[in-house]
């Protein structure tokens, strides 16, 4: 009893516990997220935002997302893309952080940001949107689903070769007003333009990779000083913005207590940029300014120090943001008044084409009426020195027209130097798949650096399981080399890497499966590179090469391909006044010689083989590539050509030791022939060369024999593809090809040779003109002795390929007498 109760207390006490547990698991934050590289464009191509993605992709694998990410994309793929991120942010929950990062072309039109894919074709205004995609379509819907967070940056406000005819489209991106728990940020300043990265990476997505590994800096913080370093990287060419309405706490790294302090402290960087402009420098007062990005800060500036070499700047800084806002609020509010109110202020402004489209879509006359009410902005007409600027068709600040003094550098105590991985980057490998985005070699976060604990780690994530690590992965052998931080290296399996430290066997089985299907993914399964999103990677699994397995051998013949298709209605044996062939065995000297010259016209067309199958009457292989099988004989009465056009290549192989089975249920016969070299080619004969070679017959089996060689024959015996003659195929006859003789084994002889019925007969080939006899209608031209082969020495199988084809019309036929031999005249034997 007493143990029972104290079994009921420590049940009751742990019960706390489990509530904790579960309230902890509960609040465990997911991080979701989109990367985008559009660089292939039909346009021209673009250097880096392929490159960009792949690094901003890999940042955010380190600091626990779930990444999906594909480059160039078309523009069903892209709304395709989208779409499936928007199911992946609703199915994860509102504890979610969204992140969606795009790079390549973006354009505005009439107050709307777009992303184009790169088979867009944009010749003018009207085109826009059909072919580009229409980004509020999709962050609205994200926003909807009331996320814990999201981010959205647009890499994509650059010089864009698009509507060149009709109206203009106004430069950069159009100021956007986030949704509350919404972030949204530019590469460039609304307006504005930045110029093409020169190196392999970008200066906006650089900046913003390595300020996400900056442990313990809050999100503003991060955007904040990826403005600063791209402003001093590119010298003042470049100004980021970003808008947010974020709520929550969120920080991509967490800095450890025992991390090394900072070069200057948070009280001190707080009090300094609390300071107002007056009590500043000027090159610190400027830094401020820019840190602070906004309309004030940058007045706060021009009025303390209004002649500084950074005064120009300031005021083109100025002059775009407040043409920006001047033209968001008129979109807003929408109404004729509203754009007659903005062509007022800004007659030849950047967005002037926006408001003569919307006039016109509302109906409206261009100018304004004699008496209108103004919209009332909350800010000022622009000065006189700003006109200058908002003129130029595209904003960029290294305008040399311009001629702007360069920037101060940063101070420390607004941006501290670089990391040395930071300072030059390495372009990445060549990406491993269609889609796949570029991933660089990755470089591990300091040690003090690491994930928040509260993140659940995303899923087969390598980067994530080894964030303090060195990682090198071989596609070649499909495996991933680890280096810790003390150098001490292993070289893992890919389910391994990506399992997390403290469980690698138990995820390793999970990740088994996967392994097999390897070989049909799109990439090797030890690839850093995200997941493609489910749509994209449907695409490029149809999209991928395939292996050439219904490709031709390559004994097939060369000139298949072009060669006519076997004519249809050939006339079948026995018509016609046709005589029938009898059965004699198929042997692999019996093949017609190749190259033979066509039949003469009139005479007997072969019939067309019929498909093989388990009782096929033919013995003709069913494989391009296979060869005359030696000692199998012929399994039907019925005559078998091959289908396949006459080819001169010497392909056609003799396959040793192999026998068919007899149709009818005939015994098999099968011999076994030396393997020896083929003979040297001898010049073909003017008639068929069929050289019979006749195997043991079976116990109980009637042997065949070999016929004498009559005209309007029809070929009997399996040929190989490369050396069959299709019917109603008219090669050539001025080109004969030299044949190549066939090694063949050694037949055995017949003790007795009767006397056939019926003749067999043999393919016609035009005689020489000394022996052939005309025929009277229907012409058939008798064919002449076949000569014998070559007297060459052989090895002792080819040797013994029979009795030359000279001796088989010595057979007479029965009723002719002695001294005559049989002819065929007009169907029927007749003795001469």
């Amino acid at each position: 009893m007493p143990r029972i109760r104290k079994l009921i207390a420590t049940a009751f006490a742990l019960i706390p516990l489990a509530f904790v547990f579960v309230a902890s698991a509960a609040q465990a934050e997911k991080r979701v997220a989109l990367v985008v590289g559009n660089a292939g464009y039909q346009v021209g191509a673009l250097a880096t935002p392929a490159n960009d993605a792949g690094l901003v992709a890999q940042t955010l694998q380190a600091a626990g997302f779930d990444v999906v990410g594909a480059r160039d994309l078309d523009q069903d793929s892209l709304r395709r893309a989208f779409r499936d991120f928007l199911e992946k942010a609703t199915g994860a929950g509102p504890d979610t952080v969204a992140f969606i990062y795009v790079s390549g072309y973006g354009v505005q039109l009439e107050g709307e940001n777009y992303f184009v894919p790169v088979d867009a074709k944009i010749a003018r205004d009207a085109d826009v949107a059909a072919e580009a995609i229409r980004l509020s379509d999709y962050i609205r819907p994200l926003a909807a689903l009331k996320l814990k967070a999201s981010i959205v940056v647009l890499d994509a406000a650059r010089v864009n070769p698009f509507a060149k005819s009709g109206p203009p489209l106004a430069g950069g991106l159009a100021l956007a007003e986030p949704e509350p728990g919404v972030l949204i940020a530019f590469n460039a300043a609304p307006g504005t333009v930045a110029p093409e990265g020169q190196g392999p990476y970008g200066p906006y997505a650089q900046a913003l990779a390595e300020m996400m590994r900056e442990g313990g800096l809050p999100l503003a913080g991060v955007f904040d000083r990826a403005r600063l370093r791209v402003n001093d990287v590119t010298k003042g060419a470049e100004v980021p913005w970003y808008a947010s309405k974020v709520e929550t706490s969120l920080v991509f790294f967490e800095r450890a207590s025992d991390a090394p302090p900072p070069a200057v402290s948070i009280e001190q960087t707080a009090a300094m940029r609390a300071r107002p402009m007056r009590d500043l420098g000027a090159q610190d007062a400027y830094i401020a300014a820019l840190e602070r990005d906004t309309l004030q800060g940058y007045l706060d500036f021009l009025a303390a120090y209004p002649d500084d070499p950074m005064a120009a700047r300031v005021h083109a800084i100025v002059a775009a943001r407040r043409e920006a806002i001047t033209w968001r609020r008129t979109r807003v509010v929408d109404t004729p008044p509203a754009y007659w109110s903005y062509l007022r202020r800004y007659p030849e402004g950047p967005h002037a084409a926006d408001a003569h489209r919307r006039l016109a879509f509302l109906a409206a006359a261009f100018e304004p009426p004699p008496s209108f009410t103004a919209l009332a902005y909350d800010l000022p007409p622009p000065p006189p020195e700003e006109i200058v600027y908002i003129r130029r068709p595209v904003l960029v600040f290294d305008d040399p027209l311009f001629a702007f003094a360069p920037p101060p550098p940063a101070p420390v105590i607004f941006l501290a130097p670089p990391p040395q991985e930071f300072v030059v980057l390495a372009p990445p490998p060549p990406p491993i798949g269609i889609f796949v985005l570029p991933m660089p070699i990755y470089r591990p976060v300091p040690v003090w650096v690491q994930p928040p604990a509260y993140v659940a780690p995303p899923p087969n994530n390598v980067i994530y399981n080894n964030v303090h690590n060195t990682v090198v992965v071989n596609n070649v052998t499909n495996t991933v080399t680890i280096t810790n931080p003390s150098g001490q290296t292993q070289t893992v399996p890919p389910a391994v890497a990506m399992a997390p430290a403290a469980q690698p066997a138990a995820v390793s089985t999970q990740a088994a499966p996967a392994q097999q299907a390897a070989p049909a993914a799109a990439a090797p399964a030890a690839s850093l590179a995200p997941s493609l999103p489910p749509s994209v990677a449907q695409k490029a699994a149809t999209l991928q090469p395939q292996s050439p397995q219904g490709a031709a051998q390559p004994s097939a013949p060369a000139s298949a391909t072009t060669q006519p298709p076997p004519q249809r209605g050939q006339p079948l044996p026995g018509m016609k006044g046709q005589p029938l062939p009898s059965v004699t065995p198929a042997t692999p000297s019996a093949a017609i010689t190749p190259g033979t010259p066509p039949a003469t016209p009139g005479s007997v067309k072969p019939a067309t083989a019929p498909l093989q199958g388990p009782a096929a009457k033919s013995g003709t292989p069913s494989s391009p590539s296979a060869a005359a099988v030696p000692g199998t004989p012929a399994g039907s009465a019925t005559p078998a050509t091959s289908a396949s056009p006459a080819a001169t290549t010497p392909s056609a192989a003799v396959t040793p030791a192999t026998s068919t089975p007899a149709a009818g249920g005939r015994a098999k016969r099968k011999t076994t022939p030396s393997q020896t070299p083929a003979a040297k080619p001898s010049t073909p004969t003017p008639s068929a060369a069929v050289t019979p070679t006749t195997p043991s017959p079976a116990p109980g089996a009637k042997p065949a024999t070999p016929s004498p060689q009559t005209p309007a024959a029809k070929p009997f015996a399996p040929t190989t593809p490369s050396a069959a003659i299709t019917p109603g195929t008219q090669p050539p006859a001025n080109k004969p090809a030299t044949p190549r003789q066939v090694p063949a084994g050694k037949p055995a002889t017949p003790s007795a040779l009767p006397t056939p019925a019926k003749p067999v007969m043999a393919s016609p080939s035009p005689p020489p003109a000394s022996v052939a006899k005309p025929a009277p209608p229907p012409p058939q031209i008798p064919a002449a002795h076949p000569a014998p082969p070559p007297a060459k020495p052989t090895a002792p199988a080819a040797a013994a390929a029979g009795p030359p084809p000279a001796a088989a019309p010595k057979a007479q036929p029965k009723g002719c007498p002695a001294g005559k031999t049989m002819a065929v005249v007009n169907g029927q034997p007749v003795c001469k």
